[in-house]
C-alpha cells in the first residue's frame, strides 16, 4: 500500500487497509485512541524502527483488504454491533469468571492476578454501560443524521459532538485499563507454573484487547468523524 509518511495518520492507514492493524499491534503502535497521530509521530513516540514499519506496510497487499472508507454509515454501525459488540457481550462474563478463579487460586503467589481481576471487573461494568449508550442513544442519533442528510436536513438542530466526546472518553479509559493489565501481567505472559485457566485467561485478555483496538478504531477514526462532518453539512444548509 502507498504511504504518506509525514501526513497520513495511523488511523487513516488502517481505515484504508485493515491488515495494517496487525503490524501496528506487533509494534505496540496505538492506532485506535491514538489514531489521529501521524505514522512518523507514532513511531517516534513508541521508539519503533520507522523504516522497518514503513517497509512492512508497503508490502501489504491491497487486494482483498477491507476498506471501511467505502462502507456506508448504516452498514458500518451494523458491523460494529454484530462483530464487536456481540463479541464483547459474549466474552465479558467468561473472562470475568476466569479472572476471579485465577485470582482466588494464585493470588497469594501472584498478587498481580488480584489487581487484574479488580481492574477487569471495572472495565466489564463500564463496557456494559458503554455498549448500551451507543446502541440506544449514539447510533440511533447517527442513523437519524444520515436519514436527514438524504432528505430534508433543514430542520436539524441536534448536536452529535457531545455524546461522541463522552464515548471517546470512555474508550480512553478502557484502553488505559488494558494497558495497566498488560503491564501487570508482563504483556499477558503467564508464569511457567501457570495452570490451564491461568494461561487461557491471558490469551483471552490479549485477544480481547486486540478486538477492542479495532472496535475503538472503527468508532473514533471512521464513524465519529463521519457523523461530525455530516452534522456540520446539515448545519450549513439549515
Amino acid at each position: 500500500m502507498q504511504i504518506q509518511w509525514n501526513s497520513q495518520s495511523v488511523g487513516e492507514v488502517v481505515k484504508e487497509n485493515m491488515h495494517a492493524a496487525g503490524i501496528f499491534e506487533t509494534y505496540g503502535i496505538d492506532y485506535c485512541c491514538g489514531g489521529r497521530q501521524s505514522l512518523a509521530e507514532a513511531c517516534e513516540r513508541g521508539g519503533v524502527d520507522a523504516d522497518r514499519v514503513r517497509e512492512e506496510l508497503e508490502q501489504l497487499p491491497e487486494a482483498g483488504a477491507p476498506n471501511v472508507a467505502d462502507w456506508d454509515t448504516p452498514f458500518l454501525i451494523d458491523y460494529i454491533i454484530n462483530t464487536h459488540h456481540n463479541y464483547v457481550r459474549r466474552m465479558l462474563p467468561t473472562i470475568q469468571a476466569h479472572a476471579a478463579k485465577v485470582a482466588q487460586v494464585h493470588g497469594d503467589n501472584h498478587p498481580e492476578t488480584r489487581d487484574i481481576a479488580a481492574i477487569y471487573m471495572e472495565v466489564k461494568q463500564e463496557l456494559e454501560s458503554h455498549l448500551m449508550k451507543e446502541e440506544q442513544m449514539l447510533f440511533p442519533f447517527i442513523r437519524k443524521l444520515v436519514e436527514m442528510a438524504d432528505g430534508d436536513g433543514s430542520a436539524w438542530n441536534g448536536s452529535v459532538q457531545q455524546p461522541i466526546s463522552v464515548m471517546e472518553y470512555e474508550h480512553d479509559n478502557a484502553g488505559l485499563a488494558f494497558d495497566r493489565m498488560r503491564k501487570l501481567s508482563s504483556d499477558f505472559t503467564p508464569p511457567e507454573e501457570a495452570c490451564t485457566t491461568y494461561r487461557l485467561l491471558y490469551r483471552e485478555l490479549a485477544e480481547f484487547e486486540r478486538d477492542l483496538h479495532m472496535h475503538i478504531h472503527l468508532e473514533n477514526n471512521v464513524l465519529h468523524p463521519r457523523a461530525i462532518k455530516l452534522e456540520e453539512q446539515l448545519a450549513a444548509t439549515a
